[in-house]
């Protein structure tokens, strides 16, 4: 029963889903309404607002946070319910990938967040406040992902029953584990 509790973890899957879909939407009007403004402008001969290119660089925002919350509910569907392919594919295997995914996918959003306020240049004192704020957090996510890697293939080097556990969970369905079993390759890691 313990272990069949993972499926409450569909009501986040969903819900994440969700939102990522209703980011796509929101973005896809938003591109839509901001290619008929720029025709608009075009129109007036008004070619070469900064405007109109933060509008776009929004949109860019936008999707990006869909993405964030697309990979986050495919991740956990893939690491607590059932395998599968899509995650795999896109190099998210344990929840650290999927961090990973998630930091790279922050850093680029505050890099087009700093782009669009860049693009429109109200005050430079602001501009560079608003830039050294993003280059800490940046460092400091990009220094939580290295350490958190390094952790992580040591972590690896000495838990061969984990790959052991995922396989029985998650092809087998058996939620207990069972000491000094044997890893699905049939050999024995403990004599290694």
């Amino acid at each position: 029963m313990i272990g069949n509790s993972r499926f409450v973890v569909l009501l986040a899957v969903a819900a994440v889903l969700l939102v990522a879909v209703s980011l796509f939407v929101i973005g896809a009007i938003g591109a839509a309404i901001t290619v008929w403004e720029t025709f608009e402008a075009a129109r007036r001969g008004d070619l070469t607002s900064p405007e109109v290119t933060a509008q776009y660089l929004e949109i860019v925002s936008v999707m990006l946070k869909a993405v964030i919350f697309y990979l986050v509910g495919i991740g956990f569907y893939s690491l607590f319910i059932a395998p599968l392919n899509l995650p795999t594919s896109l190099g998210i295997k344990t929840f650290r990938d999927l961090e990973s995914k998630v930091i790279s996918a922050i850093v680029t959003i505050m890099a087009v967040t700093f782009l669009q306020h860049f693009i429109l240049w109200e005050r430079a004192d602001e501009l560079l406040r608003f830039g050294a704020a993003l280059a800490l957090v940046v460092s400091a996510l990009v220094a939580f992902q290295f350490l958190g890697a390094r952790a992580d293939v040591e972590a690896e080097a000495k838990s061969p029953e984990e790959a052991l556990a995922r396989h029985e969970l998650f092809e087998r369905g058996q939620d207990h584990a069972r000491v000094g079993a044997t890893p699905p390759d049939g050999t024995d890691q403990r004599a290694k």
